[in-house]
């Protein structure tokens, strides 16, 4: 048995502000504590376990998907544009695929999804290469570089000389599906050792869900004060992402690891498992 608060991850970039922004530890029945880090900080500590439950990129999901559940009803989804995973260019995306892209270093699901894109979808060969995600830095020692999250925002509005492309925009052109750059999920572990606990959690977040998604106001104004823009700007910047997992997200989720594992970005296949209440079910028993 788990002894200790459970830990609770929380992706520090706004667009999971939706899900978490009602979401209170200490409402919680038992000593719980949230921890709020980049995708790659969260993804290591779920894998590790050292996160009971949270939400984690993808990718890494897919990495430690025989250790972990998938919480129902939770994503960070794009049917589309998502706005801030973007590709930043001096030539074309194609002259790009062949040239030299600087990648961000802080979430594996975006990096290997320009690769399915530049290499599987338009056919090319580029060489990549890590760094810390500043627009400038990296544009001096590449053609093109990825930026996700708030880095990408920022960069956008201050943008005046590259092109840009949404990733979100190119995978929804080329496959006709959606894409899911997050989940929550739970490690098999915790769901068989606090699995009350976990069915308190994955209630109060779709609760968060639903109150932050219905009052958009005071989510937006956190934004406005915290990262810049203004309200219009990020009233459509949340408007315009999912944060449901249905069937939809799920396809286009599916077919993103099943083209990672084609081309060797994840070394298996990958099967989604979910956590329900049934678990809880036949724990009790």
């Amino acid at each position: 048995m788990k002894s200790g608060p459970a830990v609770i991850g929380k992706i520090s970039y706004t667009n999971s502000w939706p899900v978490f922004f009602n979401f209170d530890p200490s409402a919680l029945s038992f000593p719980a504590r949230m921890v709020s880090e980049v995708p790659s900080v969260l993804n290591r500590g779920m894998a590790r376990g050292d996160i009971d439950i949270g939400a984690l990129s993808s990718f890494a999901f897919a990495e430690a998907s025989d250790r972990l559940l998938v919480l129902p009803g939770l994503s960070v989804s794009s049917d589309g544009p998502v706005r801030s995973i973007l590709l930043f260019s001096n030539g074309t995306v194609e002259e790009a695929a062949n040239g030299t892209v600087a990648v961000t270093n802080t979430s594996a699901t975006s990096v290997n999804l320009l690769k399915i894109l530049l290499e599987k979808a338009v056919g090319g060969n580029p060489e990549y290469i890590s760094a810390e995600p500043n627009l400038e830095k990296m544009m001096e020692q590449a053609d093109a570089c990825l930026l996700i999250g708030d880095h990408a925002i920022r960069a956008m509005w201050q943008n005046k000389k590259y092109r840009v492309t949404d990733l979100g925009e190119m995978w929804k052109r080329w496959t006709g599906l959606g894409m899911t750059f997050a989940v929550w999920a739970v490690s098999r572990k915790s769901a068989l050792d606090i699995p009350e606990a976990v069915a308190e959690i994955c209630q109060a977040l779709i609760e968060s869900k639903r109150r932050g998604l219905r009052n958009l106001a005071p989510i937006v104004s956190e934004a406005c004060n915290r990262i810049g823009g203004d309200p219009g700007y990020w009233s459509g910047y949340f408007q315009n992402l999912c944060y449901d997992f249905g069937e939809r997200q799920q396809e286009g989720l599916n077919l993103y690891f099943r083209y990672a594992n084609e081309m060797g970005l994840l070394p298996q296949k990958v099967k989604m498992e979910f956590w329900s209440d049934n678990l809880l079910t036949r724990v009790k028993e």
